[in-house]
């Protein structure tokens, strides 16, 4: 064998090495990087929870009679709840959102509830 020959050979055992040692570590950087994004977002558990959250606030409006809760929409996301729609007056408007309030698991209440206007516009 020529000089030129056991270079090649050395330099190719050398990058199989590297190669392989390469290979076998980011199997563990790849796991660990994925049990972090894991433990720090899993929107899966989140969705169940705000729907209930969202259900929960529905039951306390639908209790007080006084309401008209059929023109109003809830929306829920990590306990922020966002009331929207109409309301047949404006004392409702923050009735509604105190109701919300009283929900076990909210932490905040943004109101974009309206008066809805009389048919007659007045």
């Amino acid at each position: 064998m020529n000089t030129l020959t056991k270079t090649l050979g050395l330099a190719l055992v050398t990058l199989l090495t590297a190669a392989s040692l390469n290979a076998s570590a980011q199997p563990e950087a790849s796991a660990a990087s994925a049990a972090a994004a894991a433990a720090t977002s899993n929107p899966a558990s989140a969705t169940p929870s705000n729907t209930k959250l969202r259900r929960a606030v529905y039951k306390a409006i639908v209790k007080h009679k006084e309401i008209q809760g059929g023109s109003i929409g809830v929306s829920a996301k990590n306990g922020a709840i966002t009331l929207y729609g109409t309301v047949t007056d404006a004392a409702q408007v923050d009735r509604v959102a105190e109701i919300a309030r009283g929900v076990p698991g909210v932490t905040s209440v943004t109101n974009k509830l309206t008066v809805q206007k009389p048919l007659g516009g007045m």
